[in-house]
């Protein structure tokens, strides 16, 4: 595919003179960074470091297997595709395979990579990575971290443009999810 970008966008790049750590958490790092621009200008910009997540789009019969959980960033309910960090040493598609046992209880013989992206460029270093399940495998038990609670719920596809406008479908990363998942099924 061709690229967007000339020799006339090089000067929109900053160079990084120093970066400074803020806040340590399990979860991400917060950092301050001192950037010049191609003009000399200097600014401070405040990034969140994280390992990169996974999104799984588990799909089977005609059916979307998603998870109803407790958001504690919006204090609310969310209903979302199954999904979570990379640990250290994971590869996208093992860390896939494991949120999907974990949060489900199912296991895919098939995993395809639908896309990667960052969730937002402005503020996170990260990359989120999306992935279609298939041919699920039901184990019978969900293995879910010790502050996971999570319910399923099984979402027949033809109704997932309808519901993602929903409140109840409030994280915008599914929203990038369900476009690669639309741009994969017409072949894009």
């Amino acid at each position: 595919m061709k690229s967007f970008f000339s020799s006339s966008d090089e000067n929109l790049k900053w160079t990084t003179l120093s970066v400074k750590e803020l806040l340590k958490t399990f979860i991400y790092t917060v950092t301050e960074k001192t950037q010049q621009a191609f003009n000399g200008q200097t600014g401070k910009f405040y990034v969140i470091n994280s390992n990169d997540w996974v999104i799984v789009i588990p799909r089977q019969n005609g059916k979307l297997l998603m998870v109803k959980q407790w958001r504690h960033g919006e204090n609310s309910l969310s209903i979302e595709f199954p999904g979570g960090v990379i640990d250290n040493g994971e590869t996208p598609e093992q860390a896939a395979a494991r949120e999907l046992l974990e949060e489900t209880g199912c296991k895919a013989l098939k995993f395809t990579k639908l896309g990667s992206c960052n969730p937002n460029p402005a503020l996170f270093s990260n990359h989120i990575h999306v992935f279609l399940a298939e041919q699920l495998i039901q184990t019978g038990e969900q293995h879910l971290d010790h502050d996971e609670f999570i319910n399923l719920l099984e979402l027949p596809e033809e109704q997932l443009l309808e519901c993602i406008h929903r409140p109840e479908f409030s994280h915008a990363l599914m929203g990038t999810a369900v476009a690669f998942y639309l741009s994969h099924k017409k072949g894009v």
